[in-house]
């Protein structure tokens, strides 16, 4: 510490054998990136702006020989360190606040006999002060060379405090365009605010006055639109318990997702704490199945369900077991490439473990409760047979709806998605929760005023099977992240391995499969909340 030292030897490899040469090119060609730490902060390559993490393992070089186009690989052996400090003056101590490199490509030399406890090196030399420079000749990467590994460290007194270490890493460079995506949400969200609070105000207040003045039988009998179905609108949907489930899902996911996003937004997931955010995310997962059990059961109690334990079941190991066999397919290809990457024997057991020994049995006590509870009282009688649902026009079609949808609430979001995406997939971090959380609310409110409105369309062209739709409607927007992230694969990253293509696109299906729950539920809830409203406003005899 505090100790600069120019030209230390770490290692020397006499002859270069030719699979080692075709490995460093081949990592070279696909712009693999060396990665550091030092006192928890990741090493920064020295330039303009401090973001590139890491540094390249070397570069190539195009030349022309005797008409022909040839390349050349370079290997970065000499890495220049700066080590920045600040010194507390009453404790006399330091703590490192930066950690930056500059890699060089040099070919060493040096004098007389090799002698590995003290190379005599003419490339560089911590006595006369010689430095490596560009202008020395690069080491080049071919079967037989020698190449010689070495580093500088150079200490350096920072004003930076250690709280604020990490702003380097974190500086915002496009809040411009975080802004533009939040105007852009929140047109979407006025728009459709606006349509909303004219179906409530005026043709919802309008109707229900005119369903309450028809005295008559005879104009009760020429009555058409919403409430006609009102005899059909609570009966229970095809696979009720099937929706219990994804309703029970998506509230664990939900609660989530909301919970984390506050500890992130209050400071406590600072991404300088590694793994934090992901570690926060599982443990919340696992309370929040207290209330899926308890909301999947509520549901099933007011469709007159009676095998509670096993739709309790069901709601514990359907969407966490999809999740588990795709991530551990994927993990079984990571560990078939023998990468590092790969997710250890142990902590898969530990995951195991929280979904069996946590997850599940909060899952069936938030049932046992759920269940325990009186029903939910539906605001109107069901009437003993089913009514006939009219011919629809094709606007009104099942598919159409579902798909048209989930075009605004994928639109909200988004512009946000591609920074997180990058995040993700080009090895930057993520912090800007505040801007996430909003979006967040702003997807929440485009779900449910999107749901609300096509539910509302539905029903007044009577047709009363609201309850699966309502959750696919929102539900669909998973489809476009999905088709969004497909394009994101072929336009801005460059995969060419079928393993690292088979993992974007099995982890992107995940992220889908959970923002598909996390959609559909916050739809199903709004359209079930605006259905009960509407019918308990008007006057059944």
């Amino acid at each position: 510490m505090r100790e600069s030292k120019l030209c230390n030897f770490v290692c020397k490899i006499d002859k270069l054998t030719a699979e080692d040469a075709s490995t460093f090119k081949e990592k070279i060609g696909d712009d693999y990136h060396v990665n550091m730490i030092l006192d928890n902060l990741p090493l920064a390559l020295k330039g303009d702006r401090w973001v590139a993490l890491g540094f390249p393992i070397g570069y190539k070089q195009k030349f022309s020989e005797s008409g022909k186009e040839n390349e050349k690989y370079y290997i970065f052996n000499h890495l220049a360190f700066e080590v920045l400090y600040h010194s507390d003056a009453e404790t006399g101590t330091s703590r490192v606040v930066g950690f930056h490199v500059v890699p060089y490509s040099v070919h060493h030399r040096y004098e007389g006999q090799w002698d590995p406890a003290k190379p005599r090196f003419t490339t560089c030399n911590q006595n006369s002060k010689i430095y490596v420079t560009t202008t020395m000749p690069p080491q080049v990467v071919e079967e037989g060379e020698k190449i010689i590994f070495t580093y500088d460290v150079n200490f350096k007194e920072s004003q930076i405090r250690w709280a604020s270490r990490w702003d380097v890493y974190l500086s915002m460079s496009d809040a411009q365009i975080h802004w533009f995506s939040i105007v852009n949400s929140l047109m979407i969200v006025l728009f459709l605010s606006g349509m909303v609070a004219m179906i409530m105000m005026r043709t919802l207040y309008r109707d229900i006055a005119q369903y309450n003045e028809l005295e008559t039988q005879e104009e009760a009998q020429e009555e058409t639109g919403w409430k006609l179905v009102h005899g059909d609108v609570f009966r229970p949907p095809m696979h009720a318990g099937l929706l219990c489930v994804y309703v029970g899902s998506g509230v664990q996911f939900f609660g989530m997702a909301l919970t984390t996003m506050v500890f992130a937004l209050l400071g406590f997931l600072s991404p300088s704490n590694r793994g934090g955010l992901m570690t926060a995310m599982l443990l919340l997962w696992v309370l929040m199945g207290l209330f899926a059990g308890y909301s999947s059961a509520r549901l099933y109690k007011m469709f007159k369900g009676a095998e509670w334990k096993k739709i309790t079941v069901k709601t514990a190991f359907m969407f966490p077991g999809a999740v588990f066999v795709v991530f551990f397919l994927l993990n079984a290809l990571i560990w078939g490439e023998k990468s590092s990457g790969a997710v250890p024997f142990g902590t898969m057991f530990a995951l195991v473990f929280l979904w069996f020994g946590i997850s599940v049995p909060l899952v069936f006590v938030g049932s046992y409760i759920g269940f325990k509870k009186p029903a939910i009282e539906d605001p109107v009688r069901t009437n003993k047979i089913p009514r006939q649902v009219p011919e629809q026009a094709w606007y009104m079609q099942p598919i159409f709806c579902i798909l048209i949808g989930g075009i605004l609430p994928f639109g909200a979001v988004f512009i946000e998605l591609f920074f997180i995406l990058t995040s993700i997939w080009l090895n930057q971090f993520y912090y800007i929760f505040g801007f996430l959380f909003m979006v967040f609310l702003i997807l929440i409110i485009t779900c449910a005023e999107i749901t609300i409105v096509l539910c509302y369309f539905q029903l007044c062209s009577e047709d009363y099977h609201w309850w699966w739709r309502s959750y696919l409607t929102a539900g669909s927007s998973a489809l476009y992240l999905f088709l969004y992230a497909a394009f994101y694969y072929f336009t801005k990253l460059e995969i060419t391995k079928f393993v690292s293509g088979l993992l974007y696109f099995g982890y992107m299906l995940i992220i889908s499969y959970g923002f598909f729950v996390l959609t559909g539920t916050i739809g199903f809830y709004a359209c079930f909340w605006f259905v009960r409203k509407i019918y308990a406003s008007v006057k059944i005899d």
